[in-house]
């Protein structure tokens, strides 16, 4: 893997949020897949983490978007953390892989993947975390990727088009989302896989 990607490690990352303001909208869910590769140069996907997360202080919560992801914040069986609990929980686990696959730091894999590293590097920030595992600017996006691949930006329509099945009831479930983004990720890399040098 430290080869494939000039030593980067791509890390498949989706959140779900009480808006699209890092700054001012809560990180409610975090979830994370972690990618390797096999003998043959194929990546596959192992390791899910994810958590539910506490809105921080003065944290908005925009009904358009607890609609649309369904989340109840004060559900009693949420078992939520702080961010300050959270992002360590999703960064250990990426850390370890990265140093067991010999690479230098991982890079945010997403469908609209500023998205997910923007709320990910606000909520680093405010938790006072100096060692985000994550290249601070550098993503790799499956939107781009399913528009060359497919001539499909859309999530659900990108996975069917790569012939496999979407679930629209399990949508816009973090861990549901990264998991289907991750396989995107690695189909459209092993199918043009051509491209490793």
């Amino acid at each position: 893997m430290s080869q494939r990607f000039r030593g980067y490690l791509p890390v498949v990352v989706d959140v779900e949020t009480g808006g699209f303001n890092e700054a001012t909208d809560a990180l409610l869910q975090i979830a994370a897949v972690i990618i390797d590769i096999d003998e043959s140069g194929r990546l596959y996907c192992t390791e899910t983490v994810s958590c539910h997360v506490n809105p921080f202080e003065g944290a908005n919560l925009d009904p358009k978007s607890m609609e649309v992801n369904g989340i109840e914040v004060d559900h009693p069986f949420r078992l939520a953390m702080d961010e300050k609990q959270a992002l360590p929980k999703i960064f250990k686990p990426v850390r370890n892989a990265i140093k067991k696959q010999g690479c230098n730091k991982a890079i945010l894999v997403g469908h609209n993947a500023h998205f997910d590293l923007k709320f990910i590097n606000a909520a680093a920030v405010r938790s006072g975390i100096k060692r985000n595992p994550f290249h601070p600017f550098s993503t790799f996006d499956t939107v781009t990727l399913s528009g060359l691949a497919y001539g499909q930006t859309v999530l659900a329509r990108s996975i069917q088009s790569a012939g496999m099945e979407w679930d629209s009831r399990e949508a816009h479930s973090a861990v549901y989302d990264a998991e289907m983004t991750a396989t995107l990720f690695c189909k459209i890399v092993n199918d043009f896989g051509f491209l490793q040098p």
